[in-house]
Formats: structure tokens, sequence, C-alpha cells
């Protein structure tokens, strides 16, 4: 099961938002990889670049060097030939040197099977050695690195302009994900990128790195450390502008969708096959100038049939077809809670878009979910598309509520269907990892403030906690109203959330963002230090002190309830991280139970704190 997580979670984007500049690289661990195919380029023209005498191989590339780079735009010249599985890009790139240091050389990646065919640095010609590096930030396992010395060294906050072509085949690899254990099935099901005349689908980084990149290696083996690298590495790239022209070659039926960076665009060919053997048919299609944001350049060209209907395109295979109307039921059957906390005025269409395989693994691109479309009741699909119909709702630029309010929206309807205690214990379910993610004393504070998260326990299950303790703070009517009223085109800053919320609340809620959103505070770890029951003057009634001790980092209001047989008292209590407060209750009957927390607020460990208390026999 573990190996299937990893499969599962590997096929799912990381949404759009905004990044933070990287800081100056750390030492760390070098990954030199084996060099095995080292030659130089020259060209004298501005087309496409052809092959020089072998060079010398360099030496290999430091993590530091992969790390100083930071793109900052991609315009991107694509042809695809399916019938060889193959493709050839000329990318022309601006790169900025983000470390301390002078960069003497260029380190770029692409998949392994492609090969570099030339480079120009500043409109030059330039010479490269290129070598495979082992990474699982391709689907092969591993990258080709090209190593551009250059004649100027490139100062600190500097940019260069590269203009860079390559060529070679992007077919199905499983490698990866079987090296590691996962069955041959289940990995082709994860990892089904490629090119070929049934489906062009390319990811980008993470999955198949179809366009340049500049990496430190990673391995799927090294527990959640892919994941948050390969999340750092987009949040690092995500100001990044992309334009993409395609152009793809084709002999049998025409594709008529393109999904450019989760861009659809319905497509008709320029051309079609002649009866002249070998001459294909011709579709091209274009992106104009995006910002990239929190995800990675995709590329997809199929043949799909439509079917809309509440607010939702099912691009389907010729043989789901009639699974179709089940996915748009389903969105019927969740927009209604969309609305009530989101609005009734979608900022587009969710666009269902069928993969090639059954079981293929969902992959979802701004508001475009790839997935299988499969025979089943629509009942059976509103987890998946209330989490997706809510990016057509709501969108923002910091990845925490990009990708938090989908998923707080996922665990509201789970409330919905199956009750609080349902979604609570749903959600319990990850706070093991992140428990194990935050900083556990003093010296780990500032870890990863959520307001900047890049790793996804962070940005899914830290952010959802934290919108439903907002919503005990707030209310559900005043939240829904500041989601409702954010503006993402004015929020900068990353705090217009906050500032909306508290003006809808009428409350400040400053002390909370500052523990749980604008830093990274860790986490409350809470206990009931004592329990002190005196009866009251009224009689039949007690007043009991409940002392509830914080020894975690973070501080947090939870609700405390105290109960008797027959009645139960609830107070909010505020509790600051490393202290210790007392509150008074005045209960009416014996007391039999204190509890602290209801699940809400994620501790370090359980977050749910109950303490029987004795009753009298004569009172039972």
């Amino acid at each position: 099961m573990r190996v299937l997580w990893f499969a599962a979670v590997l096929a799912l984007l990381a949404p759009r938002a905004g990044a933070q500049q990287a800081p100056p690289p750390a030492a760390e661990p070098e990954h030199p990889g084996k060099v095995i195919l080292s030659r130089s380029i020259e060209d004298s023209g501005n087309g496409p670049v052809a092959a020089a005498p072998t060079a010398k191989a360099a030496e290999a590339a430091t993590d530091a060097e992969r790390q100083a780079i930071t793109f900052l735009a991609y315009d991107l010249e694509v042809h695809l030939h399916p019938r060889e599985h193959s493709m050839a890009v000329r990318a022309r790139v601006q790169v900025r040197n983000d470390s301390d240091r002078p960069l003497r050389r260029l380190p770029l990646q692409i998949s392994s099977p492609l090969q570099w065919t030339g480079v120009r640095v500043a409109d030059a010609p330039a010479t490269f050695s290129q070598q495979l590096v082992d990474s699982d930030i391709d689907h092969t396992g591993a990258l080709r690195e090209a190593l551009i010395p250059l004649a100027q060294p490139l100062a600190p906050q500097q940019s260069l302009a590269l203009d860079l072509s390559y060529e070679g085949p992007v077919a199905l690899s499983a490698d990866r994900l079987e090296q590691i254990g996962t069955p041959a099935d289940v990995a082709e099901a994860s990892d089904w990128d490629r090119v070929s005349e049934e489906f062009v689908g390319l990811r980008g980084f993470g999955n198949v790195a179809w366009y340049p990149v500049a990496s430190v290696p990673v391995r799927l083996g090294d527990g959640a450390k892919f994941f948050t690298d390969a999340a750092a590495e987009r949040q690092r790239q995500s100001q990044a502008t992309v334009t993409m022209r395609v152009t793809e070659e084709f002999f049998g039926e025409a594709p008529n969708l393109a999904v450019l960076d989760g861009e659809t665009i319905t497509l008709t060919p320029s051309s079609l096959p002649t009866d002249r053997v070998g001459v294909p048919g011709i579709v091209t299609c274009e992106l104009p100038p995006a910002r990239l944001g929190f995800s990675s350049p995709s590329l997809f060209l199929l043949t799909r049939s439509p079917q809309e209907g509440n607010g939702v395109t099912v691009f389907a295979r010729t043989e789901d077809v009639a699974n179709a109307p089940a996915y748009i039921s389903a969105a019927a059957l969740v927009t209604p809670l969309i609305h009530l906390w989101l609005g009734s005025e979608p900022k587009g269409t969710l666009n269902i878009v069928d993969l090639p395989e059954a079981n293929d693994a969902p992959f979802e691109d701004g508001t475009v979910l790839f997935t299988d479309v499969r025979s089943t009741e629509p009942e059976k699909l509103t987890d998946v598309l209330v989490h997706s119909l809510t990016h057509v709702y709501f969108r923002s630029p910091s990845p925490w509520l990009q990708e938090g309010v989908p998923s707080f929206m996922g665990s509201l309807w789970l409330e919905k269907n199956h009750g609080r205690d349902f979604a609570l214990q749903q959600l319990d379910n990850s706070r093991g990892a992140l428990s194990l993610a935050e900083p556990g004393d003093v010296a780990g504070i500032n870890q990863q403030a959520l307001l900047m998260a890049r790793d996804p326990v962070y940005y899914r299950t830290k952010a959802t906690y934290v919108l439903w303790m907002l919503r005990d703070l707030a209310g559900d009517a005043a939240l829904a109203r500041a989601l409702r009223a954010y503006q993402p085109g004015s929020d900068t800053a990353g705090t217009g959330f906050e500032q909306v919320l508290e003006r809808e609340a009428g409350k400040d809620l400053k002390w909370f963002f500052e523990n749980w959103v604008n830093h990274d505070r860790g986490l409350p770890d809470l206990s009931i230090a004592g329990v002190y029951p005196n009866k009251a003057s009224v009689p039949g009634s007690y007043i009991v002190a409940v002392d509830v001790a914080n020894s975690g980092t973070a501080e947090a209001e939870v609700p405390v309830s105290v109960s008797s047989l027959t009645t139960t008292v609830t107070e909010r209590l505020r509790i600051p991280a490393k202290s210790r407060i007392s509150h008074r209750f005045l209960l009416e009957g014996q007391p039999a139970e204190v509890a602290v927390n209801d699940g809400t607020v994620p501790e370090v460990e359980a977050s749910v704190h109950r303490q029987t208390l004795a009753v009298p026999a004569a009172s039972k």
C-alpha cells in the first residue's frame, strides 16, 4: 500500500499559486551522476543547431549550481511526431542566478531519452557537454543534463537568454516506480506520460521533464523528500512566464482537443493526411504568454467526444461516452454546497478529460481534471468533483488557499453526508504526517510558514485544519462571506484573506494568523492537567475548575467541555504555547467527564482529550 500511495500522490498536480524568492542554496550532498555521453555543439545561424565534434567530458555539476538557476521565461516551440513517439523542441529561455556567487556554467536538464542538439548563449553559439544523472524527477528515473560553460560568469541576480534545442523519444515508462517495487500495471497507471498516436500527455516536472529544468536529483525512495523538493522547485519557478507553439503530425483521426498549461483549446487541422505515402496531416495550437504559477508546464493533445452540462464538460473516449452523464449529474449534486460557501458565479468551466486506460491515476491541472471516465453512479463521484469544482469557483495566488479551500470543501461535503465526527476522523487520518513535518521545539519555529508553504502536507492538510479552526472562530456565515468576497487579484502580499475575514467576522484574528498562517509555530500539545469539582451554592450544581496545559509551541483556541449525566457546558479557551490556564465551569449535576479539543485543532499527539470523573453510586 505504501508504494501505491507514492504512485497515486505522484499523479496529483500541485495548484497554481504565488511564489517566494529562493534563498541562497545551502550546502547539501552532491549528486554528480555518471557521465555516459559528452559532445560539443556549434552553430552559426538562428535555426536548428547541428552537432560538432565530440568534446572532453566536463566535471559533474554541483547541487549548488543547480539550485542557483531560476527560470524567468519559457518560449517553447514543440514539434510532435506521435507515430515515432518522439518530439523536437526549440526552447528560448531566460534564467537568473539566484545564488550569492557568480555562475561559470549552467546545468540544465531534460528527460533522459531526449538528446540536447544545440545551445546558443546570448545569441552566440556555445559548446557544451551532456551526461545522465539519476533522478526520479523524470518517469525514466534519470535526467539528461547539459553543462554549458559561460564566456563571462553570470553574476548574482543577473539574467541570461538561452536558445536551446533537443529531440528524441518520449515513450511510456514506469522505470522509476518499478525500481521501488511497484507492480508493473500499477506503475504504468501512474506514469502514463507519453507521445503516441492515441494520446499525447506530458505533465512536466515530477513526471516527465519535457522542457528544460534545473533541479537537485532526488529519489522516490527518500520518503517525503521527493514531494517536498518537487513542490519547492515548482514554487521557485512559479513566477516564470510560459509561451507555447505546438505542431503535431497525424496520420489517422485528427486530435480535436489540446490542453496547454491547463488551458483547453479546440483544434482544427490545418491540413489532412494525403493519399501520398508518408504525408501526414498537421494540427497546430498556441498558448499566449501566461504566468506559470505553482504548477508545471503541461501539454496534451488527444481526440475526445465532448458532453456538457451543470458547468462541466466531459471529454470522453468513444468507448466511454455513455459514462459521461454520471459526471454531469454528480456536479449537480455538489453544486448547492459550493454555491452556499463560494457563491454562484463560476470563473470558468470544469473540464474532465478521459485518460487512455482504465484505472489511470487522476491528474488535476487548474480547472482540468484528467481521469478515467468510468462507469459508476453519480454519488460515487461527488468526493472528487467537489474538490475539482471548487477550483472553478475559488482561486488564489497563495497555495494554502488555492489547495486548502478545495480540501476544506471536500471535508464539508463529508460532514454534510456522513456527519461531523466522520469528517473530523478523515481529517485526523492525515494529522500524523503533519505532526511529523512540524517543528517539535522552539528551535524549529518558522520551518515552513503556511503563507509561503511549498509542501503538500502544509498547503493541503494544515490549511484544511486552519479553515476548520477559522470556521469555529469566525462562524460559518462570516467565513462563507469572506470566501465569496476574497479578491485574488489584489492579494499580492498574501494577507488579503485575513483582512477580508476580520472585516466579515468583526473580530481581531491577528493572533491566530500569526500562529497558524504567517509563521510556523509548530503544533500545540494539550493535556488535562487537573480537574477540581466543588459543590456550588445552588443545590445540585457544581463549580468545576479545569486546568489545561499546552506544552507545544503554538497557541490555540479549543472547545473545553464539562459534562454531567444530564448537562454539558462548553466554552472555548485560548491556551498560549508553553503555558497552563485554569477555568471554572458552573455545571448542573454531578460532573462525569471533561473533554478538551474535539479534533478541529491538530496537535502533536491525539487531538481529543477526555477524562472520566468518578460519579458517586447514589448519583447514578
